[in-house]
């Protein structure tokens, strides 16, 4: 590492008074720590997911719960991932201002607020909610920490593993609801596991020199053309399609959501042809799109829904 980046990942000398050593500085470090747009996101799909496994009437008490216990898990998870790329960040423009890598927490604080949410988050999941619950939430964390975190520096591949612990907490939701893992709860956690792809090649080819510099090996990075990230782009979306249809053929949404999904899936189906004609402009119109997709689709899945 380059002395400019030691000094970077360094934290730095706080002097008195100054408003960043105040409780709010600190309050707002952690909050940045928990990476809150993914966060939100997981806690969005987590909610969907138990509405869908709902009966007639929605325990809101329990959603609560179960709300509760993922966005500590989640939190958890986004923070520890923060804590073991702390040297990377620091070298990357897009993160090197993050709590870590700018000073703001210490590398020790970030690791005991990472731990100490995504521990919290599980065992709450296990008093409150359910075992199967806080089993799933607990293997995204291990997966996404200890799977997903090292293999970025390894192989192009990670993208796709990484899907998986990205996807569970909506499994979870379903499961926190009193349903079994069946295929109506699988199809649940097709679709975002489905989303995650397109969504993420995207972001990761707008930022390539961001992550090679960081030293992970995305396909953004391998291969500097973007045809391969765009392909995959296309190939995921386009099975996208026909599972986002699946609700309606399962029996848990009516009509409107079928016209619905069908409109959506296709729509976003098109971008990611897009940016596989054209990956320098077609990428952008592509992660705002994912970023609107997949919560339009749940709300479809909301106002649709039919009693299981």
């Amino acid at each position: 590492m380059k002395a400019a980046e030691v000094r970077t990942v360094a934290e730095p000398p706080v002097a008195p008074g100054n408003a960043r050593s105040g409780l709010s500085a600190r309050l707002r470090a952690w909050f940045e720590l928990s990476k809150p747009g993914i966060t939100r996101m997981i806690v969005i799909a987590t909610a969907a997911a138990f509405y869908m496994g709902s009966g007639a009437s929605l325990d809101f008490i329990l959603l609560l719960h179960t709300l509760i216990g993922t966005t500590l898990a989640s939190s958890g998870a986004n923070a520890m991932n923060q804590w073991a790329e702390r040297h990377a960040d620091a070298r990357m423009r897009r993160t090197k201002r993050r709590p870590i890598p700018s000073g703001r927490l210490s590398s020790r604080e970030g690791f005991l607020v990472s731990a100490g949410m995504a521990v919290a988050g599980v065992a709450y999941l296990q008093i409150f909610v359910n075992s199967m619950a806080a089993l799933l939430v607990a293997l995204s964390f291990a997966s996404y920490i200890f799977v997903y975190t090292p293999l970025k520096r390894r192989s192009w591949i990670a993208t796709v593993v990484g899907a998986f612990p990205g996807a569970l907490p909506a499994l979870a939701g379903w499961c926190a609801a009193g349903q079994p893992i069946n295929v109506a709860g699988l199809t649940i956690f097709g679709i975002l596991f489905l989303w995650q792809m397109p969504h993420f090649y995207a972001l990761a080819w707008m930022f390539r020199d961001d992550y090679r510099d960081g030293g992970f090996k995305l396909l953004t990075v391998i291969d500097n053309t973007g045809r391969r990230a765009a392909r995959q782009s296309l190939l995921y979306t386009a099975v996208l399609l026909p599972v986002s249809l699946l609700p309606t053929l399962l029996g848990l949404t009516g009509g409107i959501y079928f016209a619905g999904a069908l409109l959506l899936s296709t729509a976003f189906l098109l971008a990611s042809g897009r940016f596989f004609r054209r990956p320098q402009d077609g990428a952008r119109p592509l992660f705002l799109g994912s970023i609107a997709y997949l919560p339009l689709l749940y709300l479809l899945l909301v106002i649709d829904k039919t009693a299981l």
